[in-house]
C-alpha cells in the first residue's frame, strides 16, 4: 500500500522545495507539480509532490490519518520489546 501525505511548501528553489509535515521538514522534488509554490499544499509521495490540494483537503486528510493511527497505535510504536535475560 502506498500513502501520500499532505504538506505545505515553505520554500521553493527551482525543482526542489522544502515542505512542512506537521512540524517536520523535508526536501522534495516538484518536477511533477511545477505550478506549486511557497504557501501551497501538496501531496507528497516518495519524495515528490504528486499533486496540489487546497488547505481544507489537506487538513481533512491529516484528521483521517490521526484517526487511523490513533493513540493505541502511537503508544505501541513507542514501546520497546522486553529484553531477554541471558540464561
Amino acid at each position: 500500500m502506498c500513502l501520500a501525505i499532505p504538506a505545505k511548501i515553505t520554500h521553493r528553489d527551482g525543482d526542489e522545495a522544502t515542505v512542512d509535515l506537521q512540524g517536520s521538514t523535508l526536501k522534495i522534488s516538484t518536477l511533477l507539480t511545477p505550478e506549486a509554490d511557497q504557501g501551497d499544499w501538496v501531496l507528497v509521495h516518495a519524495g515528490f509532490a504528486i499533486t496540489q490540494l487546497d488547505e481544507a483537503e489537506a487538513r481533512e486528510t491529516w484528521e483521517y490519518l490521526r484517526e487511523a493511527i490513533g493513540d493505541d497505535v502511537a503508544g505501541e510504536l513507542g514501546e520497546q520489546p522486553p529484553k531477554e535475560e541471558p540464561g
